[in-house]
Order: C-alpha cells, then sequence, then structure tokens
C-alpha cells in the first residue's frame, strides 16, 4: 500500500524555517499583542444581560486559546526532534510567558463569573448565544469557586513559568541530553539516547537486555540527584499550592483535571487488584519460556520465541491502515493522510527526545505525532496509539476551541482503542499459531503494562505526595518507594526491579498533568468497554464512537458512559468485565505455550 514514506515529518508546511522562522516570530508578535490586549480589558466584560456582547468576548478568548495551542504544538514539536535546538528553547521560552499571561487573563475571567449572582448566571448560559459553551462555562465558574482570590492566582501564573514549569523544562533538557554507553557483548562502545536505550530493552538476547539494564540503571543514578532535587520542589511548589487554596487532598486536582469522581478512581483500581492474580500467572509462563532464573524489569517486554521479524516503516503504515479500515473507514482515511501528508516523525536515531506524543494544529485542520520507530511490534503500537490521538482531535475541528479541551482520561480512550483494532484483527488474521502465540503476546505485555506499570507509578506517587508533606525525600528513601510500589503493584512476579524508574519516568515530571499515570489506565479499560460495543453493534457504531469522541470535552467521564454506553462507572462491575476482556487470550496464550 505504502512505498518509500519519508520518516521525518514534515513542519515547514506550518510555519517555515524551524525555530528560526520569521513567519512563526510574527505569529507570536500578534499573538502577544492579543494577550495584552484582552489583560487590558479582563475583569471589564459587559453585564450578564448583554448576551451579545459577552458572545463576542468569549469568542476572542477562544480565538487566543486556539492559537496559543497553535504555538504550543510546534514548539513541542522542535523541542522533541532535537534536544540541542537552542532556538527551539529560546521560542519556547516566550510561548510560556505568552501562556502564563494568558492564564492570568483567565483568571480575570474567573473572577467575572463568580461574582455573577446565581440567577442572572442560569440566564447568562442558558441564552441562546452562549448555550453551546454552557457545560465548559459551568465547569470553569465552580472550579473558580475552589481557587484563591483572583490576585494571589494571578501571581501563581506569572511565578509558575520560570518556578513550577521551570523545573519540568529543565528535567526535559537534562533527559534529553543524556548518553548511555553500550558495550553488548564486549563489543564497540556505542552511545545511544536514553530512547534508543530503551527500544533495546526488548532486544531478543537477555545478555544485551541485562547490559542495556545496567547501563540504564547506572545512567539514571547518575542524575538521581538533579531528578530527586527537581521531584522534590515540583511537588513542594503543588503542596505549598494546594494548602493556600485550602485542599487537603492531593489528588483533588487531577481527579478534578480528568473530570473524574473519587469513586471512580477507585472502583477501578479495586476491579484490578481483584484480578492480577491471572496476569501473574501470564508473567510466571513468560519466564518460563525465557528459559531465565530471574526474570527482571528488562524482560517484561522482551519477544518470545526466535521470532525476530522486524516491519519496515511502510508495512507497518499498511497494516494499521488495513486494520482501521476493517471498523471504520475515517479512521483509515485519517491515517492514510497522516502517512501521505508526513504528520509523523518516525526516524531512529540520536538527538530526539524519549517516549512518543501526538499534538494537534487545530487551525490546520492537522496533527503531528512523535515516535522513535526500530520496526518492533511495539512501535507499531505506539503509531497505532498516537494516530488515535490524531482521529479523536479530527472529529473536534469542527467544535468551538472550548468544546475541544478534553481531559487525558478521555483523550487516552481513542488511543486505545486504536491499539485495540490493531492488535485484534491481527491476532484473528495470523498465518499461523506460531504468529498467533506472538500477536497475543504483545497484547498480554500490553495489560500488564497497563494494570502493573501504571499501578506502580500512582502507588508510588500517592506515597511519595504523603511524604513530601514531611519534609524532602532523600534519593536512597525515593528508591525504596519506588521499589515498594513496583512489588506491591506486580506481586512479587519480578525477581529484578527498577529502584530509579522515578528518574527515568518523565510522566512525574509533567507539571500541566498532574498525577500523569491513573488516565492511560481509566483510557484503556474505559477502551475495552468502547470496544466490546462496537464488536457488539458492528459497523454502525462508528457514527455512535465519533459522537463520544466529540462529546468528551463537554462531560463528565461518569455521564460521558452513562449517555453513550449506559454504565455506572463508579460501580467496579464494569471495571471488572473491562480487565477480563483485556486479558481474555490468556488461556490461549497458555494453551499455545504448554
Amino acid at each position: 500500500m505504502f512505498q518509500h514514506l519519508k520518516q521525518t515529518w514534515d513542519l515547514e508546511v506550518l510555519f517555515p524555517g524551524g525555530s528560526g522562522s520569521k513567519e512563526f516570530a510574527a505569529y507570536l508578535e500578534a499573538l502577544t499583542a492579543d494577550v495584552r490586549s484582552l489583560s487590558a480589558e479582563a475583569g471589564t466584560a459587559a453585564p450578564p444581560a448583554d448576551h451579545a456582547a459577552w458572545r463576542e468576548w468569549i469568542d476572542r478568548l477562544q480565538d487566543v486559546a486556539q492559537r496559543l495551542r497553535q504555538a504550543s504544538a510546534f514548539v513541542s514539536c522542535l523541542t522533541a526532534q532535537n534536544v540541542h535546538d537552542k532556538g527551539a528553547r529560546l521560542v519556547g521560552a516566550q510561548v510560556s510567558q505568552i501562556g502564563a499571561a494568558f492564564a492570568s487573563v483567565l483568571t480575570g475571567l474567573d473572577s467575572v463569573l463568580t461574582a455573577i449572582p446565581d440567577v442572572e448566571w442560569e440566564q447568562l448560559v442558558a441564552a441562546q448565544e452562549l448555550m453551546s459553551l454552557r457545560y465548559v462555562l459551568d465547569e470553569r465558574r465552580r472550579r473558580a469557586r475552589g481557587m484563591m482570590d483572583p490576585a494571589r492566582e494571578t501571581l501563581v501564573n506569572d511565578l509558575s513559568t520560570d518556578g513550577y514549569h521551570g523545573w519540568s523544562d529543565l528535567y526535559d533538557l537534562t533527559a534529553g541530553r543524556m548518553t548511555i554507553t553500550l558495550e553488548p557483548g564486549g563489543g564497540k562502545a556505542e552511545e545511544v539516547s536514553p530512547g534508543q536505550a530503551a527500544n533495546r530493552m526488548s532486544d531478543p538476547d537477555p545478555t544485551v537486555r541485562a547490559h542495556v539494564m545496567d547501563r540504564w540503571e547506572k545512567a539514571w543514578a547518575d542524575q538521581a540527584d538533579f531528578c530527586a532535587l527537581a521531584l522534590n520542589h515540583l511537588a513542594g511548589y503543588r503542596l505549598n499550592l494546594y494548602r493556600h487554596r485550602g485542599w487537603d487532598a492531593v489528588l483533588r486536582e487531577p481527579l478534578e483535571y480528568n473530570r473524574m469522581k473519587a469513586e471512580t478512581l477507585d472502583a477501578m483500581w479495586s476491579a484490578i487488584n481483584a484480578r492480577k492474580e491471572p496476569v501473574k500467572r501470564y508473567l510466571d509462563r513468560k519466564k518460563q519460556l525465557l528459559c531465565l532464573d530471574k526474570l527482571g524489569w528488562q524482560d517484561v517486554d522482551a519477544p518470545i520465541g526466535k521470532d525476530t521479524r522486524k516491519l519496515s516503516y511502510e508495512e507497518a503504515a499498511s497494516f494499521i491502515v488495513e486494520q482501521f479500515a476493517r471498523f471504520s473507514p475515517r479512521m483509515a482515511a485519517l491515517a492514510t493522510r497522516a502517512f501521505n501528508e508526513r504528520w509523523i516523525e518516525a526516524e531512529d536515531r540520536p538527538g530526539k527526545r524519549m517516549g512518543g506524543f501526538c499534538t494537534s494544529f487545530p487551525r490546520d485542520g492537522q496533527s503531528r505525532i512523535f515516535v522513535t520507530f526500530s520496526g518492533s511490534m511495539g512501535n507499531l503500537a505506539t503509531l497505532a496509539h498516537e494516530l488515535g490521538h490524531a482521529f479523536h482531535q479530527s472529529v473536534m475541528n469542527d467544535l468551538e476551541p472550548f468544546n475541544q479541551q478534553y481531559a487525558m482520561a478521555v483523550a487516552e480512550t481513542a488511543s486505545t482503542f486504536s491499539e485495540m483494532i490493531v492488535a485484534d484483527a491481527a491476532v484473528r488474521h495470523a498465518a499461523n499459531e506460531g504468529e498467533r502465540l506472538i500477536l497475543i503476546e504483545d497484547k498480554l505485555r500490553r495489560a500488564v503494562s497497563m494494570l502493573m506499570n501504571i499501578h506502580c507509578r500512582f502507588l508510588f506517587e500517592t506515597r511519595f505526595y504523603e511524604e513530601r508533606r514531611k519534609g524532602v525525600v532523600s534519593v536512597a528513601r525515593l528508591n525504596q518507594l519506588m521499589e515498594g510500589a513496583q512489588r506491591e503493584a506486580y506481586r512479587e512476579a519480578l525477581d529484578l526491579y527498577h529502584p530509579h524508574f522515578w528518574a527515568s519516568k518523565l510522566h512525574f515530571y509533567i507539571t500541566r498533568t498532574p498525577f500523569y499515570n491513573f488516565p492511560y489506565t481509566f483510557g484503556y479499560l474505559f477502551s475495552a468497554g468502547v470496544y466490546a460495543k462496537a464488536l457488539e453493534v458492528g459497523p454502525s457504531f462508528e457514527t455512535d464512537y465519533a459522537n463520544l469522541l466529540s462529546d468528551t470535552g463537554r462531560m463528565r467521564v461518569e455521564d460521558l458512559a452513562r449517555v453513550h454506553l449506559g454504565v455506572d462507572l463508579t460501580r467496579p462491575e464494569f471495571w471488572g468485565v473491562a480487565v477480563e476482556n483485556v486479558i481474555s487470550d490468556l488461556d490461549e496464550f497458555l494453551r499455545l505455550t504448554r
């Protein structure tokens, strides 16, 4: 289907010239001027009776918010593709300053919203001019009532760029500039980036995996003092801010950010904990298949058997599009466009940041996807995952900007759903039992990641914050907390752990989305429910699926599930069925490996 695809993305069609783009500089200048204009008018919005004036004011805010999102997306692409791009860091700092100024504008808006009496407020949001934005305006007003006074919240916004977010930026820079020296088998030394080293962790040779893990752990141990400093300051900032706002629960912000009740989160983890033994049986069998005396952290993603096949980028692209097409022509068309129009940065080279992401340019109706592709099935899954994000954005492009702002928990729904389509279709159409086994094992590895790996991150982070309330947490204690969380989450299924995982996992250092862990598992299991519904309904579910995604920016997750799936997320029943669905291939795996 695809031939000679380029593995580097095209940013020139967005802003030509990279970090030195004159067009982007002019874009930022105009954006800065508009934010200043809005700032001068903050707090002077028209009275509620003037619905048309309110609509005009809200539209100006939406326009700036969308343009700022476009600028942030471009900078994230520049800094990811080349961590040594000093110009990208400079324009990134400029975008951060604009973002802080705009956050203060929104704080001014909040002060206006909270000052409006309830009766007048109901009349305002019920007016035809603003009815389409009622949910997000109601939400904004409710959240504002839990904040400090506008002057202090504005001060927080102004100081956070160089203080709070600065620690995250510094971590990204440090991690991006790291190199790890590998000498597997005593061969020639090779300097690789952390992202490249992570890909080597799935090498079929156990001695290579052990060597990479040893060097990986030592490399992060060398950076541990800095990482601990950054992590402690980030947590200290949050805890102090929460204290001034009168918030006692550290999960209040991430739950509110994800539009989720605590009961929903508790029900999800409860259902997972009750069903971990089958996942542990998979790891026990894998240990036998790999002929290992000890199963280490680095072995969890190791391929089983002797199949060492690698997919070309073109083969991966064709496979994904073919599987998408069996469910949704719209998804297949979007993926085809992404590959053909070079929305994807996939080249395996030094100098790139770790991980993968999808970011959107809503004013152009485009997205950009960042991965490091080396031909593994894991890379294939990552591509499908990020293309799911791009599809999610594509169904929201025609909505008002404020209605496009969905939380991370539901953001992971479309991405994980896309992975399930690809994985299940591949298993069904496997050429033989050997191929079928490899594909089933890949799905079970994904279950380990979502039900155990993410759980250990959640356990670590909640316990770390409890200790951080009492004072700075040392490197040694961070290692203890992390290993303890891993042992509990994995039910002691591993013999060797990764104590410095708290340092190597950049998600702990992301400031704009606190507790960047449980939403992945939520999205994974919620997707399982959506996927089950899709199989039940058949091809016509494509429209229902698009409608569900389009509502993710204007509903809480419990309402989204009730309206579109008819289920109650605060009860463990839904989650239990979802967990059983994602591990349903275990019996087949055990049969094939007898």
